[in-house]
């Protein structure tokens, strides 16, 4: 039979990939204020699956009473792989993990630091937040949240343990106080932002130096401690001068500016033959330290 050719209708397929479903786990999610310490520390933000604003100004679902943040700083809200920050054109910028968030927006994940001008929070959603929870509230009772270091109270515990064994068992024990030079300027030049993010850097610097069995700690502003276990007076010098090296020699920058610091240190150290409590031990390290500023600073003195 002859006729027209039969064509068949083309037919568009569209194929579409389902949207992912967050887990309930991200699901309920949360922030914990870890830094500056206050009446704040600690308090628990439930994240939800509406936006959240961050911000100073009323209409914020978190209000921040802090000058470093702006009005409407930064907005959290769920997205297909977890919660997304993105930067509300704010004055001092949004961080993660003290890295800028690129193009504006960026996915938190767990454990995650969320810093928005001078305030710190750490992300949780693991497993088990009520569990990670309580786990962060007993981390924040040990150390310190700028730095990320060891707080002063941990510290003279285990100064205290430390100087018991060392006289007990004739091992010798050394410590190293020091501080930022002029700390002052950092301040002045750069605000208070500047100035926490030069004790973040040192940290940082210093935290490559420090054995597993060793103690890094911030003693109290811009000063610290570094308790050297098993290591005696000659050794202990040795790696303060190294310290001190490597601080001096490191590029700081802050939003595009260099600077550089400097740090002086005190060492102290006691054993069975010389033994010393641990505020003597503390005393003498510090009268070091001042000592080391009175000689024109950048130097370790012992």
């Amino acid at each position: 039979m002859t006729g027209e050719p039969i064509v068949e209708p083309v037919l568009d397929t569209w194929v579409t990939a389902p949207r992912r479903l967050v887990s309930t786990t991200i699901r309920e999610a949360c922030l914990v204020h870890i830094y500056p310490t206050g009446i704040a520390i600690g308090t628990r933000y439930k994240l939800a699956e509406t936006a959240l604003v961050l911000g100073r100004g009323d209409d914020c679902e978190i209000r921040v009473q802090e000058h470093t943040v702006s009005r409407r700083h930064a907005r959290i809200e769920l997205g297909p792989d977890g919660y997304v920050v993105t930067d509300l054109g704010s004055t001092n910028g949004t961080f993660i993990n003290d890295k800028a968030i690129p193009n504006a927006s960026a996915t938190l994940r767990d454990g995650d630091y969320l810093r928005i001008g001078n305030c710190i929070y750490r992300y949780l959603a693991g497993g088990n937040i009520e569990a990670e929870y309580h786990e962060e509230i007993y981390r924040l009772t040990i150390m310190d949240a700028l730095t990320q270091t060891h707080n002063h109270r941990y510290l003279i515990e285990f100064l205290d343990r430390e100087v018991v064994r060392t006289i007990r068992h004739d091992r010798p024990l050394s410590l190293v106080l020091f501080d930022i030079d002029f700390f002052k300027r950092v301040n002045d030049e750069y605000g208070h932002l500047g100035g926490d993010f030069a004790l973040r850097e040192l940290a940082g610097i210093v935290r490559h130096a420090v054995r597993r069995e060793d103690l890094f700690a911030r003693y109290g502003g811009e000063e610290f401690a570094l308790v050297l276990v098993e290591t005696n007076r000659h050794q202990a010098v040795e790696v303060a001068d190294r310290i001190r090296a490597s601080v001096e020699q490191h590029a700081f920058r802050f939003e595009g500016e260099a600077f550089r610091i400097t740090v002086s240190l005190g060492v102290a150290d006691c054993s069975a033959r010389n033994p010393l409590t641990s505020p003597e031990l503390v005393r003498a390290a510090d009268e070091k330290l001042y000592q080391a500023k009175r000689a024109g600073r950048n130097r370790v003195m012992v």
